[in-house]
């Protein structure tokens, strides 16, 4: 039970990195204000180190991960650049980041609920990915 839960938290912790990585690719291009653009070139760079911590793990029970819901993954696309062609501003990706943070975090918590046998050190990378991207909607408000 505890490889297993294990396994798919890992997995959507995965995943969820994936989708943070390209929402904030998407939006990128945007950002006008430097303040703005580091907290998210930092982001990316804290998302990018969790990732290759995942991977070792999923490497050592010999799993290649998940990929994002490609629904979701559309949806959040269309959303970004619509909004977008409406309004480009820091207010706008600030607004579209800051849903993404949050989505993230109900779901990872859902998750690290849902997969209360998975070990330490995994619910360990969880939570961080979980302060992270509540920290990125914290520092973020300024620009809403």
């Amino acid at each position: 039970m505890i490889e297993a839960d294990t396994i798919k938290l890992l997995r959507e912790c995965d995943a969820g990195i994936k989708m943070g990585v390209a929402a904030i690719d998407d939006v990128l291009d945007y950002v006008h204000d430097r303040t703005f653009r580091k907290y998210l070139v930092d982001c990316k760079s804290e998302h990018d180190r969790l990732k290759e911590e995942i991977q070792i793990l999923l490497e050592a029970y010999h799993d290649d991960g998940k990929e994002p819901n490609p629904m979701a993954k559309s949806m959040s696309w269309i959303k970004t650049n619509m909004k977008l062609v409406i309004e480009e501003s820091d207010e706008t990706v600030a607004d579209l980041m800051t849903d993404g943070c949050n989505m993230g975090v109900k779901s990872l918590n859902k998750y690290l609920n849902q997969y209360k046998a998975a070990d330490e050190k995994t619910k360990d990378i969880t939570k961080r990915l979980i302060n992270l991207e509540e920290r990125l909607a914290v520092d973020i408000r300024r620009f809403l």
